[in-house]
């Protein structure tokens, strides 16, 4: 069976690129704000 869950990076594996990280906090930000409009007008529209 394949491995579903990677294990941690060991220690004294390098870290991500500083803009590779910046970009995936911008990415989860923008795709937060678009699921809580997304929901937000669904329940607007079901109300009217």
């Amino acid at each position: 069976m394949p491995v579903i869950i990677e294990p941690p990076p060991e220690e004294d594996a390098p870290r991500p690129s500083l803009r590779r990280r910046i970009g995936w906090f911008i990415g989860l930000a923008v795709a937060s704000m678009a699921a809580t409009v997304l929901v937000a007008y669904t329940l607007k529209a079901l109300l009217v």
